[in-house]
């Protein structure tokens, strides 16, 4: 498994069709989320993603985006999190919210960092030092909560936060 994180414009052609493949698996058919994916949003963030050479093709296992905040908003948002159903049973999903924080940290390390996620997730983000700060709420029928990390804190169980 090769971690990438990138801009929009580096990323290649089959990078983009996998992650945009690999999002649509997750969330459209997976999740049943009947919404538009491509939001307009991916030319501005930085992509972290792991890929598996699959035969003829590249695989994305993990992926997250990574948004910048705006002008009346400058918390960076982490969104479009996803695993690859072969890898939700392993330490894949921990190595990427790891590797999201740190491509954060080196830009923004000033920013405070954003997630929405379901309810049943908020352990495992508390894990990595955020907080609840709103909800629950329903989102696509499941129960949510938006959730805050203000300062940088140490990866779960004594792992540091790996460095690209």
């Amino acid at each position: 498994m090769d971690w990438k994180c990138c801009e929009f414009p580096h990323l290649s052609t089959f990078e983009l069709y996998a992650i945009l493949r690999a999002r649509s698996s997750v969330f459209v058919v997976e999740s049943s989320h009947v919404r538009l994916d491509v939001d307009g949003r991916d030319e501005r963030a930085w992509h972290v993603f792991a890929v598996e050479p699959g035969g003829d093709r590249c695989d994305v296992v993990a992926y997250a985006r990574v948004l910048l905040g705006e002008e009346d908003d400058a918390d960076i948002v982490i969104d479009k999190v996803l695993t690859g159903l072969h890898r939700r049973d392993d330490e894949t999903r921990n190595a990427l919210i790891a590797h999201a924080l740190t491509t954060v940290r080196a830009r923004w390390p000033e920013h405070a960092i954003r997630i929405s996620t379901s309810l049943d997730q908020r352990t495992f983000y508390e894990s990595f030092g955020f907080r609840k700060t709103v909800g629950p709420f329903f989102e696509h029928g499941t129960p949510c909560i938006g959730m805050v990390r203000r300062e940088a804190v140490a990866a779960p169980s004594g792992q540091s936060l790996p460095v690209f």
